[in-house]
């Protein structure tokens, strides 16, 4: 029952453009539209963030993707095919999206996410969702619930509570950069 009743009051917020806290295949994140504009500044002032810094967000498949990307260089569907864990890919041209989301060169940071409470939730949203990490910019990431800053706690709309109690410490996803042509840049392991 919390299962779904968090994805009720997630769907709801997001749509309201609120901030939640929430679970991703990964770490604990906190998300808004990313076509949101005012959403996507709360994220930068909630984490103290200077707003260079772009933001990564979460999509359910190739085709919504496919929305928000001017141009997927082949390899991609090939990465997406194979990649057995998370794996966040910057496309070279991200579109329809909030200033603040792509970089300053007009790169765009999606992840396909295949956990079950972000994959039910973007699928129900029909529209990807920004994922940063709930920290405070300079902090570590936080590999659980547990390990999230209590200050964060009361500046966004909802916290989730599927997998508060989940202690197993998590990592941040590799991230790699595909250009047009299909090289590939490793940004982080």
């Amino acid at each position: 029952m919390v299962f779904e009743d968090d994805l009720k009051e997630s769907l709801n917020i997001l749509r309201q453009g609120g901030i939640l806290l929430y679970p991703t295949d990964t770490i604990w994140g906190l998300g808004c539209d990313p076509a949101n504009e005012s959403a996507v500044n709360r994220i930068f002032q909630l984490k103290s963030r200077g707003e260079n810094k772009s933001l990564i967000i979460l999509a359910d498949s190739l085709s919504m993707v496919e929305r928000y990307v001017t141009d997927i260089p082949e390899i991609v569907y090939e990465l997406a095919e194979v990649s057995d864990t998370p794996l966040t890919i910057i496309y070279p041209k991200g579109k329809n999206l909030a200033k603040g989301v792509c970089s300053e060169d007009g790169s765009v940071a999606i992840r396909l996410c295949k956990d079950e409470f972000c994959y039910e939730l973007i699928k129900r949203f029909r529209k990807p969702v920004i994922s940063t990490s709930a920290n405070l910019s300079g902090s570590p990431s936080p590999g659980n619930f547990s390990d999230i800053e209590k200050t964060l706690l009361s500046k966004v709309d909802y916290i989730v509570k599927f997998r508060q109690d989940d202690r197993s410490k998590n990592l941040a996803s590799p991230v790699i950069k595909v250009n047009l042509d299909g090289t590939i840049k490793i940004i982080r392991k």
